[in-house]
């Protein structure tokens, strides 16, 4: 799946004008989310820890649109930073119109063996840095009455895999927190969604590859999802036209979520 260019973009799903915070913990599907919004005309922040990571979006970014990335480099998980982060953005953008929180860092361990700094730290890198840069980005939406926040999770926010105990409570955290978000700030014309990804890879695999594996041969679709099928979802999401949907996880993965 290919995202229109501009010019063949319905009109409805542009985002023309309007600028988007992007913020990433540095995985790989990141980067052709951010190239989708920059090919439906918003202009992209890369927020992410390391250069390595902005570097990617960046490149991605360029590659569709021609454009410069502005960019932060740091952590976002205290109020201080999230506030270094909005700070760094405003001396760019006079205007945020778009947050994407892509803060999974992913993290397996037998839930017996997970030790309380572990828990700890995966917590503020997936949830903690979620809430506090949707906390300082949502009062500049707030004070303008208008926004379009997006939450990428896991569908673990929903199902349950082995030695992921802590990594699907960061899931299902960042999902209660959508919700909760949507509702609190839905009156100042705020929509706060996630979309939901599966058992994907950004590479391009053969699927004769991927059906090698069991879990895909248990997904419905048979192969593995890639960052370009989360794209014209994300987009509409972060659009003007997403006006009424809210609080809604929308989870782009083969159908993985409706198997038993």
């Amino acid at each position: 799946m290919v995202i229109p260019s501009p010019a063949r973009l319905p009109s409805e799903f542009s985002l023309a004008g309007q600028t988007a915070i992007v913020a990433s913990a540095g995985g790989d599907e990141t980067p052709f989310l951010a190239a989708a919004l920059a090919e439906a005309g918003a202009s992209v922040f890369a927020v992410a820890r390391h250069d390595s990571a902005t570097d990617a979006i960046a490149a991605a970014v360029s590659a569709v649109s021609g454009c410069d990335t502005a960019r932060h480099v740091g952590r976002w998980d205290t109020p201080e930073a999230a506030s270094a982060v909005v700070d760094a953005f405003a001396a760019v953008h006079p205007r945020v119109d778009i947050l994407v929180n892509d803060t999974r860092s992913f993290f397996a361990k037998p839930a017996a063996d997970i030790a309380l700094a572990e828990w700890d730290e995966l917590h503020a890198r997936n949830v903690r840095a979620t809430f506090m840069l949707s906390q300082a980005v949502g009062q500049r939406m707030l004070d303008q009455q208008y926004g379009r926040i997006v939450n990428v999770i896991s569908n673990l926010a929903e199902r349950a895999v082995i030695n992921c105990s802590a990594y699907s409570a960061t899931q299902a955290a960042v999902l209660s927190l959508t919700r909760s978000l949507a509702v609190e700030w839905g009156r100042s014309e705020i929509r706060v969604n996630a979309v939901g990804s599966g058992w994907s890879t950004a590479e391009d695999i053969p699927l004769e590859t991927q059906r090698e594996e069991l879990l895909v041969r248990y997904t419905p679709m048979r192969r593995k999802g890639h960052p370009r099928d989360l794209a014209a979802m994300l987009v509409y999401l972060c659009s003007p036209h997403c006006d009424y949907p809210s609080g809604q996880p929308v989870y782009i993965d083969g159908g993985l979520n409706a198997h038993p």
